[in-house]
C-alpha cells in the first residue's frame, strides 16, 4: 500500500494551483463572497459562480484555461453544521476551468496525474474510485485508458450536472477510500459503496463536462463551445492528507477549537459528543463571519446581513453551552487570519475592523439574549397562571428566530418549571420561515443560454474617447440585427448592434454610463443614433443603434458623441474619486466603494460603513471634496502594468477585473485609483460639489447622491427659492430672520398645545365624574361601561389610571369616536385578573362591534376600528360578557 504524503492546507492549495498553472491555466484570485453584478446569488457559492459570464458567452476570457481556489458560502442547511463530518457554511472550492478549449481527452489524464503522481498528490490508485454517467462512454474509455481498473469505475444515473437554463452535461466524481476503519455501515448496506451515504468513501472531486445548452424550451442542444468545470473541496482533501477523522481535526479548524477550549476553561474537544458539536459550530461560524465581514457584508435583519447575524448568534449560544458567558468571538478573528494568511492576507490586515463589527454585534446580542430570557420567564409565568402546561410553538419559534434561543434551550427552561413545548407548532413556524428564506435566496443558479453571436469576433476596435469625441472615418467591421450577423441593416430591423474599427463612444463600465450620439454618412446625413454601448465578449465596444437610413458593413461613417452630456458625465466621474477619498479620510480606511453610477445629471456612490454617517461627518466630506475642486488640481492618467500601479498606491475596486495593462487616474497627491473611465483635466472643471442625499440601502451599505457644476448650482438655487418663499410666507424682511421666526411660531404652537391639552384633561375629568358614578353589578363583578368624548386612546388611558387609583369598580370599559376611528379600552382590577378575568379576552369579544381588533396585557387592553356607530353595541356586549 502506497504511503500517504503529509501536506497541510496551504501546501494542498498551492500544489493544486501550481499543477494547473504548469498546464497553461491562469490562476484567478478568490473573488469576494459578495457577488458583483449578479442579483441571482446571495453569496458566491462555488468556483463556477464567478465564471458564469465566461461560460454563457457574455465575455471571452484572456485565457480560456483558468484555475482558482474560491472561498464560498452555502447556508441552506445551517442546522447540520457540527453534526456531520464535513458540513460547513464557508468552504474553499479548488477548480480548473476550460472555456471552449480542452475537454475530456485532456482533463481526465490531468486529474489522474494530479491525484496519483508522486510529484503531486501521490494518492494510491487503489484508493480511488470513479463514478460516471452511464451513457458517457467517452469518459469511461478515457478513465480506462489512464489506468483505472474496471471495478473502480461505477456507473451512476445521477452523474449529470444540470441546474436550469444554460450549460449542462454529464459529470464524473472521484472518491477516496479511507479504509475499513472509517466504515460506519454494515458490509451489506445498500449505501456502502463509492457514491453512497457513508463515511468510508469520501467524494473529493467533481468534473463536469458541459456539452449541452439547456434551452428555455427544456431541450438539450450541443454547446457552440464545450466547457470543463471542476470542483474539489479543499477541506475534504486536507482531511485525507492530515489523516483527520473529519474536516474539523485539520489545521483549518483545530486552532479555533483549541482557542475555544481556552475560553471555556472546563470543556475539552473529543470528550463529549454534544460538546463537540458546539466546538464545531463555533469554529465553522467564526470563519464564515470573519470572511463575510471582510468582504463588506455586515450584520442586519435582511439578506446576507441576516445570515451573518444568525451565524453569530448560533456561535454565541454554542459558547454558552460550553460555559463561555463573556463575548469571545471577536478575539478569534486574528486566529482565523493566521490560519488563512498564506492565501488570504487581507483578513489579518483588516482584523481590527472585522473584530470591532463582531464585538458590537456580540454586545448587542447579549442584550437581546437577556430580552429573550425575560420574554421566556413571562411566558412561563403566564402559562402557569392560566393553568396550561405547554408553551405554544409560535412563541418558541419567536424565541429562536428573534432572540437566538435554540428550541432545546427553551425546552430546558420550560422543563425546569414543569412545562412542555409545542414541538409541532415550532416546526411548522420553522418550515414557514425556511420557505421564505428559500424564496429570497438564490433565485437562479443557471448561467443563461450560451450564445456565440459575437464570441468568435476578434477584430480589433480602438476606443479614442479619452481624447477625441468625434471620429471622421470609422469603419463598420461588425454588424448584427435580430440576433444574427449581417452585411447591412436598415430602420426596420431590430436589435441592431455595430462594432467600428475606431470609436469615440464609451462603453458602460465601472459605474459610468455609456455615451450617446450620432452616426453620419459621407454626405453629412444622419443615418442613425447610438443609444447604448456595451462590451462585446472580446471587449470591443458594441454599439446599440437606432437607424433612420441603411447602414452597411465595410462602409465608413462619422461618429459624433453628445459632447455636453459626455463632459457632464466626466465631471461626475471625477467627483466620485474625490468623494471616495474624502469618505476614507473622514470615516476611516475601512470604508470602501460598494458600487457607483455616474450619470449626466447626478452621481450615486455606495460604500461600506458600519453605522450611521453623522451630519457633521457628511459636512466634512462635502467640504473636503470642494476644497480639492477649488485647489485646481491637475488630473492625470497613466497606463502601466498592475504591479507598478500598486506601487503608486492606486486603489483597486472589488468590482473591477484588471488585465496586464491598467489605467491609473491620479488627482495630485490626494487620490490615486485604477479606472478605465473618462475624467476632467483639472478639478476646477467641476466648479461645485453638493451632496443631495445620504442613507442606508442595505446591510452595512450607505448611499450618497450628489451633483456637480451647473446641476449643483441649480440645486442650491432651488433651495434658495424655497427659502425666499418661506420668508415671504412668514412676512420676514430678511432671510436670516427665518430661523428665529420659525422658532417663535413653534414656541407659540407648543404653548397653544399645552393649553389645549389642559382643557381636554379638564373636560375628561368632568366626564369621568359623571361616568364613574354609573356602576353596574354583573355576575362577574362591578362594571363601569360608557362612551366618552375625548381626544383618542391617550385620554382613555388617563381615565383608566384615575379609575384604577380610586378603585371604583372591578372592570372599566370605555369607548370614544375620534375622527373616523372608534377606540375601545378595557381595564381590569388586579384582584379580578388573579381570579382569571383578562382584559385581552374581553376586548376581543367586543371589538367586532366596531369592525376592529385588539389586545394587550391581562389588566389593560385596547382596540381600534372603523365602525363608529358600533361603540354602543360594544358596551352592551361587554355587559353580556360580564354576566356569563
Amino acid at each position: 500500500m502506497k504511503k500517504l504524503k503529509k501536506l497541510n492546507s496551504a501546501q494542498v492549495r498551492r500544489m493544486y494551483l501550481k499543477f494547473f498553472e504548469e498546464h497553461g491555466h491562469k490562476i484567478m484570485p478568490s473573488a469576494s463572497l459578495v457577488p458583483v453584478n449578479d442579483p441571482t446569488l446571495l453569496w458566491i457559492n462555488s468556483g463556477v459562480a464567478t465564471m458564469k459570464k465566461y461560460f454563457d458567452g457574455k465575455v471571452v476570457p484572456e485565457n480560456p484555461r483558468m484555475t482558482s481556489s474560491q472561498k464560498s458560502i452555502r447556508t441552506n442547511d445551517i442546522e447540520n453544521v457540527g453534526k456531520t463530518a464535513r458540513h460547513h457554511t464557508m468552504f474553499e472550492m479548488l477548480g480548473n476551468f476550460s472555456v471552449g478549449d480542452y475537454f475530456k481527452n485532456e482533463v481526465i489524464p490531468w486529474a489522474w496525474e494530479l491525484l496519483t503522481s508522486d510529484k503531486w498528490f501521490g494518492f494510491d490508485p487503489e484508493r480511488l474510485y470513479i463514478t460516471y454517467y452511464p451513457k458517457d462512454h467517452d469518459a469511461y474509455n478515457k478513465w480506462r485508458e489512464v489506468g483505472v481498473a474496471k471495478d473502480h469505475l461505477i456507473p451512476d444515473e445521477d452523474n449529470f450536472w444540470d441546474i436550469g437554463q444554460g450549460p449542462s452535461g454529464p459529470d464524473t466524481e472521484i472518491f477516496y477510500d479511507r479504509g475499513q476503519e472509517f466504515n460506519n455501515l454494515a458490509d451489506d448496506d445498500p449505501e456502502n459503496y463509492p457514491g453512497g451515504e457513508n463515511e468510508r468513501y469520501l467524494e473529493i472531486w467533481n468534473i463536469v463536462f458541459s456539452q449541452f445548452n439547456h434551452t428555455p424550451e427544456d431541450t438539450y442542444e450541443p454547446l457552440p463551445h464545450k466547457n470543463i468545470d471542476t470542483g474539489m473541496g479543499l477541506e475534504r482533501v486536507v482531511s485525507i492528507f492530515e489523516n483527520a477523522p473529519t474536516n474539523f481535526e485539520t489545521d483549518l479548524f483545530m486552532p479555533l477549537i483549541k482557542q475555544t477550549e481556552e475560553f471555556s476553561g472546563t470543556k475539552k474537544y473529543g470528550v463529549n459528543k454534544e460538546d463537540d458539536i458546539q466546538f464545531k459550530i463555533i469554529a465553522d461560524h467564526i470563519r464564515t463571519i470573519t470572511f463575510a465581514i471582510g468582504d463588506g457584508a455586515l450584520p442586519s435583519n435582511m439578506g446576507r446581513g441576516y445570515v451573518i447575524r444568525r451565524l453569530l448568534r448560533r456561535a454565541v449560544v454554542a459558547g454558552k453551552k460550553l460555559g463561555i458567558d463573556k463575548p469571545f468571538l471577536a478575539k478569534m478573528v486574528p486566529t482565523v487570519g493566521k490560519i488563512m494568511q498564506d492565501y488570504y492576507p487581507d483578513v489579518l490586515e483588516n482584523a481590527d475592523y472585522i473584530a470591532s463589527v463582531i464585538k458590537s454585534e456580540e454586545d448587542r446580542f447579549s442584550a437581546t439574549l437577556n430580552g429573550g430570557l425575560n420574554l421566556l420567564n413571562n411566558v412561563i409565568a403566564e402559562a402557569k397562571q392560566n393553568g396550561t402546561n405547554e408553551i405554544d410553538g409560535k412563541t418558541a419559534f419567536k424565541l429562536y428566530d428573534t432572540y437566538g434561543f435554540p428550541i432545546e434551550l427553551t425546552k430546558e427552561y420550560a422543563s425546569d418549571e414543569g412545562l412542555t413545548v409545542d414541538q409541532k407548532g415550532f416546526e411548522a413556524a420553522m418550515t414557514e420561515q425556511q420557505n421564505r428564506a428559500r424564496n429570497a435566496r438564490d433565485m437562479d443558479n443557471g448561467m443563461g443560454v450560451q450564445t456565440d453571436l459575437w464570441t468568435d469576433f476578434k477584430e480589433d476596435s480602438k476606443y479614442v474617447g479619452y481624447t477625441d469625441l468625434t471620429v471622421d472615418n470609422a469603419k463598420v467591421i461588425g454588424l448584427a440585427h435580430d440576433g444574427k450577423q449581417a452585411d447591412s441593416a436598415d430602420a426596420d430591423d431590430k436589435d441592431i448592434e455595430v462594432i467600428f474599427d475606431v470609436t469615440p463612444f464609451y462603453a458602460e463600465m465601472g459605474g459610468q454610463v455609456a455615451d450617446t450620439g450620432d452616426i453620419i454618412d459621407n454626405y453629412g446625413k444622419k443615418v442613425g443614433r447610438v443609444v447604448d454601448v456595451q462590451h462585446a465578449p472580446n471587449q470591443q465596444n458594441l454599439h446599440r443603434v437606432e437607424l433612420t437610413a441603411p447602414l452597411k458593413k465595410g462602409a465608413r461613417y462619422k461618429l459624433v458623441v453628445d459632447r455636453l452630456r459626455h463632459l457632464k458625465i466626466e465631471k461626475n466621474h471625477t467627483a466620485t474619486h474625490l468623494l471616495d477619498q474624502a469618505l476614507r479620510n473622514v470615516l476611516g480606511g475601512h470604508t470602501q466603494q460598494a458600487g457607483s453610477l455616474v450619470e449626466e445629471h447626478y452621481l450615486r456612490f455606495d460604500f461600506n460603513h458600519f453605522g450611521q454617517v453623522t451630519a457633521k461627518d457628511l459636512q466634512a466630506v462635502e467640504q473636503m471634496v470642494n476644497e480639492q475642486i477649488w485647489k485646481e488640481i491637475p488630473v492625470k492618467t497613466v497606463e502601466t502594468d498592475i504591479d507598478s500601479a500598486k506601487e503608486m498606491g492606486a486603489i483597486a475596486l472589488f468590482s473591477d477585473k484588471y488585465g496586464d495593462k491598467v489605467r491609473v487616474v491620479k488627482i495630485g497627491d490626494y487620490n490615486t485609483e485604477f479606472c478605465g473611465g473618462d475624467h476632467v483635466k483639472n478639478t476646477n472643471e467641476l466648479g461645485l460639489f453638493k451632496i443631495v442625499s445620504e442613507g442606508g440601502v442595505g446591510a452595512g451599505v450607505r448611499r450618497i447622491e450628489a451633483v456637480t457644476s451647473s446641476d449643483a448650482f441649480k440645486f442650491l438655487q432651488d433651495r434658495d427659492n424655497l427659502l425666499e418663499q418661506t420668508a415671504a410666507e412668514l412676512k420676514t424682511a430678511q432671510i436670516k430672520e427665518v430661523p428665529h421666526q420659525v422658532a417663535a411660531l413653534q414656541a407659540e404652537l407648543k404653548e397653544a398645545q399645552k393649553k389645549s391639552a389642559a382643557l381636554e384633561a379638564k373636560i375628561a375629568a368632568q366626564q369621568a365624574n359623571n361616568v364613574f358614578e354609573n356602576v353596574q353589578d354583573t355576575k362577574r363583578g362591578s362594571l363601569i361601561a360608557a362612551e366618552v368624548k375625548v381626544a383618542g386612546m391617550g385620554q382613555l388611558r388617563q381615565l383608566a389610571d384615575s379609575w384604577r387609583a380610586k378603585k371604583l369598580s372591578d372592570v372599566l370599559v370605555l369607548g370614544t369616536a375620534n375622527g373616523d376611528k372608534a377606540n375601545l379600552l378595557v381595564a381590569v382590577s388586579d384582584d379580578k385578573v388573579k381570579a382569571g378575568l383578562k382584559a385581552g379576552d374581553l376586548i376581543k369579544s367586543i371589538a367586532k362591534a366596531i369592525n376592529g381588533g385588539g389586545g394587550g396585557r391581562p389588566n389593560l387592553a385596547q382596540a381600534g376600528g372603523k365602525n363608529l356607530a358600533g361603540i354602543q353595541d360594544a358596551l352592551k356586549l361587554a355587559k353580556e360578557y360580564m354576566n356569563k
